[in-house]
């Protein structure tokens, strides 16, 4: 069972730092995920979204100011600073911040201390403690509205192609996640590394949504969907309500068939987000109980914001290679 440290622990540090990757490889994480967005100039920094406001001090730069806006991100209107409106350089003078800091307020302790790190820094910070604690460590990048920033010149998928060629990123090191299947396909023919589908509970893909499919999420998990799927990805990574949906007073229901037809398929199932805090968890249960419940469906791994909880949880342990 592999335990994929979401956005580094970030359980225990804001998410996309080098603290939060560095904690998780020490918990036992088997990879590393960031999320992959693209500066002005194409370098690939990790942040979960390309607006930036919760995760840095950037409306503290006043030199910055002029550059808030609102744009349409996937059919929303987002207002606040973008990745994609600042060099590398520029945004290296930011520092990083708790996304929640309501609900993780001892993470705020960390806030101000590191910059933003890029895709390279995170595979450089894999291999060095994969070195230092004898085990191999992954990394799994997810790209951001690929479709987007394909709009606007920066497309993500020839961007990171050519980071883990020039990074010498072999297959077992590294899997390459996204919500658009377009991504996806994309990505099969430009490098060797395993493609991770991922599927939302409800919901359209953002890419079918430009190009007129009127296909959602719950037509790709469907026998048909699956198939599909594995023409082009090695690996089905649904949300959790997919695999065990809630009842309505918040418990756990009877887990659906979707794990065993992926199987079936021949794709391998790795199930998002486990959290610990208790606004996350199902009615009456705690976060090992929970993952407990998901290990039994026969799931290949779990994407954790609190890696060592995952880890001790559940079922050692999967191959990097998949």
């Amino acid at each position: 069972m592999l335990v994929i440290a979401h956005r580094g622990a970030s359980g225990y540090r804001p998410e996309h730092t080098p603290a939060a990757y560095r904690l998780a490889a020490a918990l036992g994480a088997d990879y590393l995920e960031p999320d992959l967005v693209a500066t002005l100039d194409g370098v690939l920094v990790a942040r979960h979204e390309n607006e930036i406001s919760g995760t840095t001090d950037v409306a503290d730069h006043a030199v910055f100011a002029d550059r808030r806006i609102t744009k349409i991100v996937d059919g929303e209107a987002v207002t606040g600073w973008f990745v994609e409106d600042f060099t590398y350089a520029e945004l290296r003078t930011l520092r990083a911040r708790e996304r929640m800091p309501a609900l993780r307020a001892a993470n705020t302790s960390y806030d101000g201390r590191e910059a933003i790190p890029t895709f390279d820094d995170v595979v450089a910070l894999a291999r060095q403690e994969s070195a230092r604690l004898g085990r191999p460590i992954g990394v799994i990048p997810e790209i951001k509205h690929p479709a987007y920033f394909r709009r606007l010149g920066l497309p993500l998928e020839e961007l990171l192609a050519e980071r883990l060629t020039a990074l010498g990123v072999r297959r077992g090191e590294a899997m390459v996640q996204s919500f658009e299947p377009t991504s996806l396909r994309r990505l099969a023919v430009m490098t060797d590394v395993p493609l991770v589908q991922l599927v939302d509970s409800e919901g359209t893909p953002n890419d079918f949504q430009r190009f007129g499919d009127d296909r959602t999420f719950t037509d790709l998990t469907a026998p048909a969907g699956l198939r599909e799927i594995s023409t082009y990805a090695e690996v089905l990574a649904p949300h959790k309500d997919l695999v065990i949906p809630r009842r309505s007073d918040g418990t756990l229901d009877a887990p659906t068939r979707l794990v065993d037809q992926a199987h079936r398929a021949g794709l391998k199932v790795q199930v998002w987000t486990f959290r610990a805090e208790r606004r996350f968890l199902p009615t009456g249960m705690d976060l090992a109980a929970e993952l407990k419940a998901f290990a039994a469906t026969g799931i290949d791994g779990v994407f954790a914001d609190h890696p060592d909880i995952a880890v001790a949880t559940m079922t050692r342990r999967a191959t990097l290679k998949v």
